[in-house]
């Protein structure tokens, strides 16, 4: 007797449009939603401000494309700490290019720092992918040797504003048709990354490898290969998010974006991305960036103490982290029961 699946091609609209209802990442969306409503309840110039819906999509574009970077690793059973560190020496390049170059093409200047931030996460793949060292273990490691790096390369310097090209700052702050610049880059990194994730057999494999990564070596699956590149594009974005936090703020030292790490693997988790691997969507985790990022930005509009801002951000992750939990074991019992319904 052999269990009788329904394949997606035959469901009906009603059908598909509740599994989309009762997926995570909606579930997020609703919360933004709700959580955008009571602030704005509690405040109007939350979101009808003059800079409300602008200062809405400009805050998250930093952390968007480090929580996608974040996602990709995570999918594979591993993680990534230095994309901080990475988007730190991304940030310096940009920055200290800039100034003593100014009539560098942005352009080519945002591609030196997504070269080094491919570079110093080839340097993550090497050591976790073809070594087989620990990841968290090494991206803590080097976390703290690029954070050194950035401090040597910097040497206590500042690149301020006045220092930087008129045309980089007003990048950093113009939009396009009401969409922040910088909002409409980290769209196209979580837009590509999301097809690539979706539409390539290669990404199959790094889910394939999270979910399993003894029966992925079994089949044959090039796991050292995927693991590496999924480390080298971490890098690749964080370096990238490095030139946009540039951009953004305009001023730049060595500890620049110190402390982003936790926030990226929180907006991953928060978005649905499994911290066991194998899991989650690249747009869940953009959506779960936006989300922590709105969270810090609306519990003091709320009257919500400092104390309670972090502990609710602790108990979303920790809550995130349970249900990945309930759901892998609810998955394995259903799976148990088809194979004893198959067996009898």
């Amino acid at each position: 007797m052999s269990a009788i699946q329904t394949r997606p091609s035959q469901l009906t609209a009603g059908q598909r449009f509740a599994a989309v209802l009762a997926s995570r990442e909606s579930a997020v969306v609703i919360v933004l939603a709700l959580l955008i409503l009571v602030a704005t309840l509690q405040n109007p110039s939350f979101l009808f401000g003059p800079d409300g819906v602008r200062d809405l999509l400009l805050t998250p574009s930093i952390l968007v494309p480090l929580a996608v970077a974040q996602a990709v690793v995570l999918i594979t059973r591993n993680i990534d700490l230095s994309v901080a560190s990475i988007l730190g020496l991304g940030a310096w390049l940009s920055a200290s290019t800039l100034a003593n170059n100014p009539g560098l093409p942005l352009w080519l200047v945002a591609v030196g720092a997504v070269v080094l931030g491919a570079v110093l996460g080839s340097v993550n793949g090497v050591l976790i992918a073809v070594l087989g060292a620990p990841a968290l273990v090494v991206t803590l490691g080097t976390l703290y040797i690029y954070r050194g790096l950035n401090v040597l390369w910097a040497d206590g310097k500042v690149v301020s504003a006045v220092n930087m090209p008129k045309e980089f700052l007003e990048f950093g702050v113009g939009s396009l048709l009401g969409i922040p610049n910088l909002m409409i880059i980290a769209l196209v990194i979580v837009v590509a990354v999301t097809w690539y994730m979706r539409s390539r057999p290669s990404a199959r494999e790094l889910y394939a490898i999270g979910s399993a990564p003894f029966a992925a070596t079994l089949l044959g699956l090039p796991s050292k290969r995927r693991v590496f590149m999924a480390l080298v594009a971490s890098g690749a974005i964080a370096g990238l998010a490095g030139f946009m936090y540039a951009a953004r703020y305009g001023a730049v030292d060595s500890q620049a974006g110190s402390g982003l790490e936790l926030s990226a693997v929180a907006a991953a988790v928060l978005g649905g991305v499994a911290i066991f691997g194998g899991s989650g969507t690249v747009w869940g985790a953009a959506i779960g960036a936006v989300l922590l990022v709105t969270i810090n930005r609306a519990l003091p509009i709320l009257g919500v103490p400092d104390f309670w801002q972090r502990a609710v951000v602790g108990l979303l992750i920790l809550g995130a982290i349970v249900l990945d939990r309930l759901l892998a074991l609810r998955h394995a019992r259903k799976l148990s029961e088809i194979r004893e319904k198959e067996n009898d």
